[in-house]
Order: structure tokens, then sequence, then C-alpha cells
């Protein structure tokens, strides 16, 4: 037998509602919404219900991130989901902005706008009991309208709580004119998938993407959970979830590249990583954590860092492996523990800073005034490790030049031997071209020329093949 989502206290009422309305829109064949049910299609019945008797899915992914943001109010809805301060809770999590709670989301307000201008185009889904398994930002945005009504399908009488989910994430990645799932979201919905026992490659093809991709939004999921445990202070604050919120192609490329280190070189890696989470909470972009390989930290950051960004670091030592008497293995390197010594301040520091009244305003002042000085000192590393990216760059682009120039001419002799073969060679443009190659490398010859005072053997050929007789 499924099991039961629970009714909510006005359920029984609801569903009388519903099956009357729904009697009626059989007997008039009326108009109907397909969803995804238990690996078939089935086609609801649409029928209209009073938005103020619906009740918002506790469950629902769209804020699932967002919940923890007030711990008290979270607590009310996981005690009495279906009580009015949970779902006034639900309500205004709704509206907001998922990076950004103290924000109305935009797309909250052009949804609004869209019903508004030209009323409801898509049904929602309920459950027979009234709960709203999609459709709950329209259920919001129509209720702030002040409008009565909202159309909706309805699920069959044997809904579970499984069903619900399960049919509000396959609406949701269908990839329509839905307001898409946030990030983090997102991330929580696909452990949730795997948590209940399906495949990953099921959930992957769920998701439209790859095993590999899932494998690597797990990876990030992970990661982010394991700073967010570190970021907590002595007092209590940590960072939440949804900080990381706007960081998605930071934190993908990031572990595209720690994996790529670590298949060489895993301490590499791991400084790679913990310089890298550290300019993610100082907010860079994505083109400067790229700078960030696995020497930024001892190359440019530490001889630079002030004295409270310095913390004391035990040197490398063994560690024993529990159950094998006598194994030990060294543990992280110096270097690596460094690194994540200063990526733990300021992960505890930007806790600190953005936990609003949690904290005491002293200790908040302190945690802003350590992020604005970690800022200057990686602002100074990031513009010596660019310029140094710059050199390098400058380095290899005249060799790099030379080998696409032999490319194209192995693949220039391959053409022209078909063109020969074909009667489609133009000689004249042929004789022109050989021209300006050869006035090209005369210009090169002589720059070459200038430089070397013992020629190689390659710079030896370009001088004799150019030399004028």
């Amino acid at each position: 037998m499924a099991v039961r989502f629970g009714v909510p206290p006005e359920g029984e009422r609801i569903r009388t509602l519903v099956e009357e309305r729904l009697k009626q829109a059989m007997s008039e064949d009326g108009a109907k919404v397909t969803v995804d049910w238990r690996g078939e299609q089935k086609h609801l019945y649409v029928i209209a219900m009073p938005v103020d008797m619906l009740y918002f899915n506790p469950d629902t992914h769209r804020i699932r991130a967002q919940r923890t943001l007030d711990p008290e109010r979270n607590r009310v809805l996981e005690e009495a989901p279906w009580s009015e301060a949970a779902q006034s809770y639900l309500h205004d999590l709704l509206r907001q902005k998922a990076s950004d709670p103290n924000q109305t989301d935009p797309d909250y307000t052009t949804l609004m706008d869209e019903l508004d201008d030209f009323g409801q185009r898509e049904p929602g889904i309920i459950s027979p009991d009234g709960i709203i398994v999609d459709g709950n930002t329209r259920c919001a945005a129509l209720r702030d309208l002040g409008v009565k009504d909202i159309r909706v399908g309805v699920l069959p009488a044997d809904t579970s709580r499984r069903d619900i989910n399960a049919v509000e994430l396959a609406l949701q990645l269908r990839r329509d004119k839905r307001r898409d799932y946030s990030y983090i979201n997102r991330l929580i919905a696909i452990e949730e998938e795997l948590a209940s026992g399906r495949r990953e490659e099921d959930v992957a093809r769920d998701f439209n993407i790859k095993v590999k991709t899932l494998r690597q939004d797990r990876w990030v999921y992970q990661m982010i959970n394991e700073a967010i445990d570190r970021s907590r202070t002595s007092g209590g604050a940590q960072l939440r979830l949804i900080d990381f919120e706007e960081h998605q192609e930071k934190l993908r490329e990031l572990q595209r590249d720690f994996a790529k280190k670590a298949a060489t070189d895993p301490e590499a890696a791991e400084q790679l990583k913990e310089s890298r989470l550290a300019m993610v909470v100082l907010n860079y972009p994505k083109t400067s954590l790229r700078l960030a390989e696995e020497d930024f930290h001892s190359r440019y950051l530490d001889e630079r860092l002030p004295a409270e960004l310095r913390p004391a670091v035990e040197t490398s030592s063994v560690v024993a492996i529990p159950g094998l008497p006598g194994v030990a293995v060294p543990d992280a390197t110096a270097a690596v523990k460094t690194a994540r010594a200063l990526t733990d301040q300021l992960l505890q520091a930007e806790a600190a800073r953005v936990a609003g009244d949690k904290v005491k305003p002293q200790e908040q002042a302190e945690a802003d005034r350590l992020i604005r000085s970690a800022r200057k000192t990686f602002d100074a590393a990031v513009k010596l490790a660019g310029q140094n990216a710059q050199l390098e760059k400058r380095k290899i682009a005249v060799q790099e030049r030379l080998t696409d120039a032999a490319d194209y001419i192995k693949q220039c002799a391959a053409e022209f031997a078909e063109a020969k073969a074909k009667r489609a060679l133009d000689e004249d443009a042929f004789d022109d071209a050989l021209l300006e190659l050869r006035d090209s490398l005369a210009r090169l010859a002589k720059q070459a020329g200038r430089t070397f005072s013992s020629p190689g053997d390659g710079v030896e050929w370009l001088l004799a093949a150019t030399r004028e007789d």
C-alpha cells in the first residue's frame, strides 16, 4: 500500500469538493493536463479550486535550501506543516530571491505581472487532499493578486508522498516556462532521489544530464556541506546553503580542475581546492579563480598575509590506521594544512559577517574587517598571478605560432597533391603565396639572427634558408 503524505486539517472537506467538481468536469468532458504517473502518461481533468483552500507543499524543492534561513519558523514548518504559521512561511519563501532572502525574486514579480495581464494559462496540479504539487508559486502570486480561484489537475485518490515528489520533479524537468529550481535546490533534489534508492543513471536521465555531470554536482554539493561545517564559529554562526547559490560555474570549474590535478598529484589538488574555495568566499569572479593554481598560496599569498591571517599550523605528521597495528600514513602536508587553515578563517569570518543579529555587533565588525583585509591581500596576489600568467602565455606564444604554421603546411602538402590530381591547382596563386611565405620567413630570420649568439639547428636552418645569395 502506498504511504500517505498526511492529510491536512481541511483535507476531507477539500476532497469532497474536489470529487464534486471532478464529476462535473467528467460529465462535460472538460480540459485535461498530462503528467508522468508511475512510469506512464496520465491525463488529469482540470477543475477550479479556491486558492485560499489549498495548501503549499512543505516538501517542494523550489525553496528547500531557503527553509533553514529562519530556524524557528522552519521548526514550526517541520512540526506543523499545515498550520497557518508554517503555510505563511512557505508563502514568504516562494516570493523571495533564492540567493538573497531580503529581496523579492524578479521572476516572481514577472509572474505576477503575467498573471495580472493574461490570467492563468497553465493549470497547476494538486493532490486529492488539496496539497499543491505543481504551481506553488502561481498559487502564491494569485493570492497576492487577490484572485479567488486557480485551475488545477487532480492526482488519483491513492497519491502518496513519493508520488507528489516524483510528479513535481518530472514537471519541473520538462524545461517549459516554469520557474526553474535554483542551483542548490536542484542539488538537493538529486541527492534526495539517490537517497531513495534510485540508480545514478536513472536520476541523471530524469535531470537531463550525463552521469559524469551528476557525479560532478554531487562532489560540489559535498564540498559545500563540508564548507558549511568548517564555517561554524564558536558563537554558533555558520554559512548556509544559499550563500553558495550564485557560485555554480565557479564550483563546477573548481571540481573539474581538482579532478584533473588529483589524478597525478593529490596534494597539489588539495592546495588548489583550498585557494579557490577561499576566493569563492571572497566572491572573486571565475576568471580570477583560474589564476589560483596549486602554488598560489605559497608563491603569491604567504609572504603578504598580515599576522591576523597567518594561523598557526602543525607540521606534517603520520596518522595510524584503525585496525592495522603498526601501520601509519602521512597526513596532509604542511602546505595543505596552511592553505586549509586560511580558508577556515575566511569561512568563519564570512559566516559571522552575514549572520545579522545572530552575532554581537563587535564580532560582526571584526569579521567584516578581516574579510576586507583578506580581499586586499588576495587582490595583490591575483594581480601578480595574472601578470605571471600573461608572461607565461607570451613565452609560449612564439613556438605555438610556428607549430600551427607547420600543421598548416602539412595540410597544404596533402591538399596540394589532391588539387594537382584533380587539375584544380592555381599555379600563379600558389607561387604568389610562396613568395609571401618567403618574405615572412625572412622577417622572422632577421629577428632570430639578432637574438641568438649561438643558434641551434632550427635557427641555423632558418638563417640559411632565407640567406640571399
